[in-house]
This record gives C-alpha cells, structure tokens and sequence, in this order.
C-alpha cells in the first residue's frame, strides 16, 4: 500500500493557487520514517516544510523547482 505526499493546502483564499516544490530533503528511492521532512515547498514567499505521510521507501513525481498546485502528489511512499 502507498501513501501520497500532496503539496499543502496554504491559501484558502486560492485553492488552485500553483507554488513550486523549492528543495526534496531525500533522494528517490531512500527510506523515510512517518513525518520525516522530506520536501520544502514555496507560495506567495511562504516556505513550508513537507512531511512523509508513512514509513516506507518514497517515489519522487515532481522535480525540484517544478510548479504545481495545491493538493497536487509530489510523492509516494510505498
């Protein structure tokens, strides 16, 4: 069973708003533990820090610097 790591909800204001994952902590392919900080994502100058959802090894699906909007999966761990 997989787990997806989404791009947080951070404007309410915008829902389809689009921010950019700014820096992946973690390689494709390594172990994570359960909310570990494995990505830093960027909107309107905000930084937020991404937690792994589940324990397990994490696919990245978004490269760093790529735009994509709130809610969108950047990962899976599986």
């Amino acid at each position: 069973m997989s787990a997806d790591v989404r791009f947080p909800l951070m404007s309410h204001d915008a829902p389809d708003a689009q921010g950019v994952v700014a820096r992946w902590y973690v390689r494709e392919g390594e172990d994570v533990l359960v909310d570990q900080v494995v990505a830093e994502v960027q909107l309107d100058k905000v930084d937020v820090e991404v937690l792994a959802p589940a324990a397990g090894r994490i696919h990245l699906t978004v490269p760093e610097g790529a735009e994509v909007g709130q809610g969108a999966t950047i990962a899976t761990v599986a």
